[in-house]
This record gives structure tokens, sequence and C-alpha cells, in this order.
């Protein structure tokens, strides 16, 4: 255990009994104030900027003519108007802010909700109820990489919060919550933490003399150059070629986007264009890189399992979205964006509890796909 970690077992029970004291009056201060409550970040005794922001003019998407009429439904977060299309034709000043990083003074970590005064941050979705909480551990410096969305999307830990983690190994002890049975470690998880070297501390409860927050949600420079250089770390276990394109199966994991003639898709695919063809929930991690490794084009069912493809995505290179008509999102685009990459789509048909996709339809919009 590093040096700046206490752990409590053993020592005398006053000590822990009186962080745990002190924990409690915070969660009952912010409760009490929650009208009033702050932003923990509001709390930093300081605050810095670690990377520049800057502008950009996004790209337009490739796509069909016809394609955005067929929309009836998309995660608005994602999109700053009130239908995607805009988005998708490009052509929007963007301001990417700075990277930031805020130091505070004496936070709580309880079961995944970190507490200082009346101001608190929730790092998992569903924080259990207060009895039977025991502050474990005192930690003089940290610093969370972790996120709320992390925490739920396999997706948004692999594409942010593990790109998040080279700032905290910066400023401190890099601490995330501990996996539990509402919110267990996802399965593929630690071999990518062990090829990308990651070995965070994971707690349930501390006390942290001084703790490190980040604000890196912003597309700028310093976070395409962390998620390339991770992606660099993931190629450098596999060998690898430029091949065709990998379409990486969804089937009927996660929020249900099921598309119905997936199967036949992929194998479209993989005989006239030479695809691979790969189940992330079938094959371990090192065999799902080595698929992914060189592709030209990472293609499927938009959701969490591209994000394989897309780590090791090299420059110039396609993302090729197959959306749901009643579920629009493309995140993707944003990195595709900002890692100078190429962001494609084909909006389905519905049918039953799913949707279809043409085959003419995605073979002419690969047509348009720059070569190379």
């Amino acid at each position: 255990m590093p040096s700046n970690i206490s752990n409590f077992s053993g020592q005398p029970a006053s000590r822990q009994h009186t962080w745990t004291l002190a924990a409690y009056r915070n969660i009952a201060r912010q409760k009490l104030a929650r009208s009033a409550a702050r932003s923990l970040q509001s709390l930093a005794v300081k605050s810095w900027d670690i990377a520049p922001g800057e502008r950009t003019i996004t790209p337009p998407a490739i796509y069909l003519p016809d394609q955005m009429q067929r929309v009836t439904g998309w995660e608005a977060r994602f999109f700053p108007y009130v239908h995607p299309g805009p988005t998708m034709a490009g052509g929007i000043q963007v301001d990417h802010g700075p990277t930031r990083g805020y130091l505070l003074k004496d936070v709580w970590l309880i079961d995944g909700v970190l507490y200082k005064d009346n101001a608190s941050l929730w790092l998992s979705a569903k924080p259990r109820t207060l009895p039977g909480i025991a502050v474990e551990h005192e930690i003089e410096r940290a610093a969370i990489y972790c996120t709320q969305n992390g925490n739920s999307w396999f997706g948004t830990w692999l594409m942010e919060d593990c790109v998040t983690y080279a700032l905290a190994c910066d400023e401190g002890v890099p601490v995330t919550t501990a996996p539990s049975a509402r919110l267990p470690l996802f399965t593929q998880a630690p071999p990518y933490e062990a090829w990308l070297g990651m070995n965070p501390l994971r707690l349930h409860t501390a006390f942290f003399r001084e703790l490190v927050l980040f604000d890196d949600q912003s597309h700028n420079r310093s976070r395409h150059a962390r998620y390339r250089a991770m992606g660099d770390k993931l190629l450098s276990h596999v060998s690898h070629a430029p091949h065709p394109g990998v379409f990486l199966l969804r089937g009927g994991a996660g929020e249900l986007r099921l598309l119905r003639n997936e199967l036949a898709i992929a194998e479209h695919l993989r005989t006239q264009y030479g695809f691979r063809v790969i189940d992330p929930l079938r094959n371990d991690v090192p065999t799902i890189v080595a698929a992914c490794a060189g592709a030209r084009i990472v293609a499927g069912v938009e959701g969490s399992q591209l994000v394989h493809g897309v780590n090791v995505l090299r420059e110039g290179g396609t993302i090729l979205t197959l959306q749901p008509p009643n579920r629009f999102v493309s995140y993707y685009k944003y990195l595709a964006d900002r890692d100078g990459q190429h962001f494609a789509f084909v909006v389905g048909q519905p049918e039953g509890d799913g949707f279809i996709i043409d085959r003419d339809e995605l073979d002419r919009t690969l047509d348009l796909l720059p070569v190379g």
C-alpha cells in the first residue's frame, strides 16, 4: 500500500469512528441543504487549466440523401439542435473548452458518492442507504478519474474514464469506485486495464485530505492525444496490417437496438468486402483487439460494442454505424471529428421490435467512403 494511504483496519477504533461520524455529518448537511446544494468543484481551493480549449468547424457525415427523413427519435443529450440533422450536415462552429483540474480538501467517498459540506458528486448511479457505512481509508492525496456514466456503461468507461486515468496518475493516487452487487466490474475491464497499464485503487469509502477532480469532457487536442496514446498501447500487444474493415456484432445485448438482419449484413460485408466479423461478447480482449487492429472501417449497430474497434482505428479511417430510426445516436461522430476520421451511417426501416438495414443502401453508402 502506498505510503500516503492509511487503512483503518487494525488501528484504534476511535479513529475510524471519528471519520465515520464526520462523514455522516457531511451527508446530513448535504441532504438538509439540498435546495442550495453546490457543485463539488465550486468548493475547490485551487483550479487550473491542464490543457487549452480550441475552436473547430465540424465536417459533414457521410450518408445517402434520404436518410435523415427516416429518423423518428434520437438521444437529445447528444445534439445541440431539436433534430440531429444539422449535426450530421456539419459546418458547425464548436468551442471545445479547456481540460481543467480542481483541488479540494477534506472530502469523503461514501458508497459511490463524494461529499464535502453541502456539496456532493455522484460517481455511482445507485448509491445505497446510509446504514452500515464505515470510513475505511485515509488518503493524503488522490485523484478521481471515474464518472457516473463510466460506471454505468462500458463504452463510456473505455472511451472516457480510461482516458482521464492518465491525468489522475499525474496528480495523486488514481482512485475509482469499488465494484458492488449493484454495479459489478465490467467483465472486459481487467484485461483492458492490464494492457493499458492501469492500476487504480478501488474504494467503497475513504477520507481524502486532498482530492483532485477533472473536467475532461471537451474534445480538445489533449483528449485526442491521450485517446490515441491509449490506442497505441493496445496495438502494441498485437501484430496488425491494414485490412478492409471489421463488423462488430451487437445482437440483443445492452439497451435493445435489434438489427433483425444483422447476421445477413455481417455475412454480406465479409464475403463482398473482406470484412472481419466478431462478437465481442463471445471473445476475449486479445482476440477482439487483434480482429479490429488495422481495420479501415469499423462498422456495426450504433452502440458500446463499437468502442473495441474505434479504440484502434487510425486517422483517415471510417466509423460506419447502422442506426435504428427511433433511436438515432451518434456520439461516435464527435470522436471521429476529433480524431481525423470519417463518420458514416445508414438509417434502418422499422420491423417488429427492431429494424432492418437495406443491403443496397449499405453498398451505396460504402461507395461514398473515401478510398484508402
